[in-house]
């Protein structure tokens, strides 16, 4: 099967949470190495408050059970006091791989 679906979720630190942002995106991996249907997961920075998190899948049951899965729930816990807003998530179709 073809990686055809995917999730990338960007999210801001609060002034002064910027590592700790990190730590956590960071501790994700190991979750995710426990979802046989998360293909790819990286978790990325875009700039010293911005971090993100991209992950594929090939079919959209993967994606659903990963989105129902620990880091989204992680994310909600410990999102009030490390991000600045809500995390923007965006559901994607993937067009092309390498």
């Amino acid at each position: 099967m073809a990686l055809e679906f995917g999730v990338l979720a960007l999210v801001e630190a609060k002034p002064g949470k910027e590592q700790d942002v990190w730590d956590f995106l960071n501790g994700g991996r190991d979750i995710v190495l426990g979802e046989p249907e998360t293909r790819t997961w990286y978790a990325f920075r875009v700039d010293n408050a911005t971090c993100g998190i991209f992950d594929t899948f090939e079919t959209e049951e993967g994606r659903q059970a990963h989105l129902a899965g620990a880091i989204p729930k992680a994310l909600a816990e410990h999102g009030p006091t490390l991000l600045a807003k809500d995390p923007d998530i965006r559901l994607i179709e993937i067009v092309a791989v390498k």
